[in-house]
């Protein structure tokens, strides 16, 4: 039944969405109780049967305006409508779709995202829908088309960079650095460089070394740049639509294990207007005893590990970075404030990482004071990744090893 119709009916059953009771009924129309009686008694006279039929009428002409009235009062149910589940991967071809629709000078370059529909299919459906001039494949030359992005930012388009990984950016760092992340400094303002880097980071499935990095830290370093890092479909959607708004290069992490995983949206989520303003993390899961911070996949590693804490008595409080910079810092000390126990969660390595850098500003800014125990970091293994797949397990975060270290923090 349409969500219409099923309120269309629950307003005629009652006001409290209930079916009108007799005594209800009869609370309303006591004047008439007796109007069943009075047709049920054929043995009156003509003349006091009329009488009786028109004092029903009038009772049933009273009884029909009270329940008129009600319908009235009523309102139509205002549940919120049903989530929808949407994918990470379509979450990041919607967003594109709609910024390609909605301005001109947004186009989508990098190897096979035109006719192959993208190497993880992130731009499927695009090519067909905007042609050659705005979806465009290039060769598998990283320096030679990030170069041509950021000419084309130069010129006041909008252009949306795609590395097949973020692994091979290290073949356009020059462009992303010192030609799209700069400029803007170096022109003293009167050059603004509005471009998406975009693509998958960090370490994915057999596919070793030189593969599996993530860069996170390495373009957190940079001033000059905006680095995003989403872990569900919402901050995908929303992250990736106030990228390509920004007028600042922006580099936008993916993961290529969470493309295929849904999340479900609100129907606000799905608003063609709907951004998730860059440098703003979320609480996704409210605690008072320890503070998981994370940003990516590892996001979800540490609600499934505050699950299992919670059956233990622990209260995990998950920040969900979103932005890698600029840093949400208000927000990891409020809830470090809250809590008085820190543990950060990220795939990369440890060694200057992006954990490090929280623990370094919890230890300079106010929060430091309302610790309870020194930090602890969870990171990916000091080694390239290696290929064989026991010692990839073995070389990122896993749940288990998130539990561990907040009840080592708790001293549990």
């Amino acid at each position: 039944m349409h969500r219409e119709a099923y309120c269309r009916r629950k307003c005629f059953m009652g006001v409290n969405d209930m079916p009108i009771s007799s005594s209800s009924i009869s609370g309303r129309t006591d004047s008439c109780s007796d109007w069943t009686g009075s047709f049920s008694r054929t043995s009156r006279s003509s003349h006091s049967e009329d009488r009786s039929k028109m004092a029903s009428l009038g009772c049933f002409l009273r009884t029909g305006k009270n329940a008129v009235s009600v319908v009235l009062r009523r309102e139509f149910s205002k549940t919120p409508p049903a989530a929808v589940q949407v994918n990470v991967r379509d979450a990041l071809n919607q967003a594109m779709d709609e910024e390609l629709e909605r301005d001109e000078r947004v186009f989508l370059l990098g190897e096979e995202v035109a006719q192959y529909d993208g190497a993880y299919k992130v731009s499927r459906g695009l090519w067909k829908k905007y042609g050659d001039k705005r979806i465009i494949d290039t060769p598998i030359t990283e320096m030679g088309f990030a170069g041509i992005a950021v000419g084309a930012a130069f010129a006041g388009l909008r252009p949306i960079c795609e590395f097949m990984t973020w692994n091979f950016s290290m073949q356009a760092i020059d462009q992303v650095i010192n030609s799209a992340a700069k400029t803007y400094y170096m022109s003293a303002g009167a050059q603004p460089v509005p471009i998406v880097f975009r693509g998958p980071n960090g370490s994915s499935a057999g596919v070793a070394a030189q593969h599996s990095q993530c860069f996170a830290a390495w373009y957190g370093h940079c001033p000059g740049l905006k680095v995003v890092s989403p872990w569900n479909s919402e901050d995908a959607r929303g992250l990736l639509k106030a990228a390509i708004r920004d007028d600042n290069p922006v580099v936008f992490l993916e993961n290529e294990l969470m493309y295929g995983v849904p999340f479900d949206l609100s129907e606000e989520v799905m608003q063609k207007d709907f951004v998730v303003p860059i440098g703003k993390a979320k609480v996704e899961r409210q605690g008072t005893h320890i503070t998981l911070v994370s940003h990516s996949r590892c996001v979800g590693f540490c609600l499934d590990a505050a699950t299992v804490l919670a059956k233990e008595g622990v209260e995990c409080e998950v920040v969900n970075l979103r932005t890698i910079r600029p840093l949400d810092v208000d927000t990891i000390e409020a809830s470090v404030m809250k809590t008085g126990h820190l543990v950060t969660v990220e795939g990369g390595w440890p060694q200057y990482g992006v954990g490090a850098e929280i623990c370094a500003r919890v230890m300079e800014g106010p929060a430091f004071n309302y610790l309870d125990a020194p930090a602890v970091r969870v990171t990916g293994v000091d080694i390239p990744m290696p290929y064989a797949k026991i010692l990839e397990d073995h070389s990122v975060p896993q749940i288990k090893d998130i539990i561990f270290s907040v009840k080592k923090v708790l001293n549990m």
